[in-house]
């Protein structure tokens, strides 16, 4: 059993790692567009920048952290570069000056997500019972980030938007990386597991389970999360813009609730995923993507708000139904020998290329519905989305055979 001190650290640790994302990375597009008057095209390549940054990730950590560096000491040092690159970008007074600095963020800042999961089962005797209850501090230090900024520092009303406060927000993400980077250091030990191992490039981006896609259920499977990524770069890039532009009070704050619904749906999916199946949950999954967006299309901040709160609601079973069941069933479809390979496939996949594509849609869709006078049609914004997430259900509905996971 794990002691109460090393649980203590550990969940410390996945706090201040979520908090330090999410006190930035949702209020983003809202700060773009009010603070540094970003295009839709300029806002899709600044998230983008999540999407580089997945893809480089592999590797630093099979490069550096898997061979050579402790993984609590490479921690440390990424949140500590990262508090400086917050600044910066703080600092940033227009979308040119404030690329760089976001793009060598994210591509520090992806690879500590791998990094804290080092840490943790590094520490754990039984990771399928132990892991969760430490994960879910992650999910708790970003519903924190949200309700902070809206209900303590008030930086995304109307009036602190105008006034620039948004940008305030880098500093309290700084300021929480800078402490996760020291704090890292009296982390347990974690030292590389393939220390003096010949490491290839196959072996970082897991292409060795790109033999799985001869198997047509696991290809329909491949294709459909890339592309259920494009809807969902709508949301990141567009969610918390599009809430405070219409007139909607604390929207970080009312956006947390899809943080929560995430974890209440996470404890109801393994017995959804047991008496429906896979192909029934990831259905319901990508269904609750375009009905979300549907809501948001004809919503509104006065009498049809709760059509909002609905669609924020629904986060969970976008998210958990969808990508986490797609890690069950990669992890059923790959075997011993390629299970690791396979989820870094799957990652590069939707991380990666997926919302490299989606973030690019997005920007050329909000550009195209923003009217002369800087406002949006965001009835047109949401319902693509809801229409491209609706086309890959009857893909997927269609072209794969119900099967079961092996481990269900």
């Amino acid at each position: 059993m794990m002691k109460p001190a090393v649980r203590f650290q550990l969940s410390v640790m996945m706090f201040l790692e979520f908090f330090a994302w999410g006190a930035w990375f949702v209020t983003l597009g809202t700060f773009l567009n009010n603070n540094l008057s970003a295009s839709g095209a300029e806002s899709g390549q600044v998230f983008s920048t999540q999407s580089w940054g997945a893809i480089i990730a592999p590797f630093i950590i099979g490069l550096v952290a898997d061979r050579f560096i402790n993984a609590e000491k490479i921690l440390g040092v990424l949140h500590i570069a990262g508090a400086l690159l917050m600044y910066l970008m703080y600092k940033a007074g227009n979308v040119s000056e404030f690329y760089p600095y976001v793009l060598a963020y994210m591509i520090l800042y992806m690879p500590t997500l791998a990094l804290v999961n080092s840490v943790s089962f590094n520490q754990m005797s039984n990771p399928e019972k132990e892991f969760s209850i430490i994960r879910v501090f992650g999910t708790v230090g970003w519903i924190a980030a949200g309700l902070m900024i809206s209900y303590l520092f008030h930086w995304d009303s109307e009036q602190a938007t105008k006034e620039g406060l948004l940008k305030n927000t880098f500093l309290l993400s700084g300021s929480a990386s800078l402490l996760l980077g020291l704090f890292s250091f009296t982390l347990p030990k974690t030292p590389p597991k393939a220390r003096g191992a010949k490491v290839t490039i196959s072996d970082i981006l897991g292409l060795d389970a790109l033999k799985l896609l001869r198997d047509k259920n696991f290809l329909v499977f491949f294709i459909a999360s890339v592309l259920i990524c494009i809807p969902l770069a709508f949301y990141y890039q567009n969610a918390n813009a599009f809430l405070s532009n219409i007139g909607v009070s604390n929207p970080t704050g009312k956006m947390t609730i899809g943080q929560a619904s995430e974890v209440f749906f996470l404890l109801l999916l393994p017995v959804f995923f047991k008496r429906f199946g896979f192909k029934a949950t990831i259905l319901v999954g990508m269904l609750a993507w375009a009905l979300r967006y549907v809501l948001f299309a004809y919503g509104n901040a006065g009498d049809w708000a709760w059509m909002l709160l609905i669609g924020i609601a629904l986060h969970g079973i976008c998210y958990d139904f969808f990508f986490v069941s797609g890690q069950i069933y990669t992890d059923s479809k790959a075997g011993e020998q390629h299970k690791s390979a396979a989820q870094g496939l799957i990652t590069l996949a939707t991380y990666g290329l997926g919302m490299l594509i989606g973030f690019a849609v997005a920007g050329k869709i909000t550009d195209a519905y923003k009217a002369a006078d800087g406002g949006f049609d965001y009835s047109m914004i949401w319902i693509i989305p809801a229409g491209i997430a609706f086309a890959v259900f009857l893909l997927f509905a269609f072209l794969f055979k119900n099967e079961k996971a092996q481990h269900t």
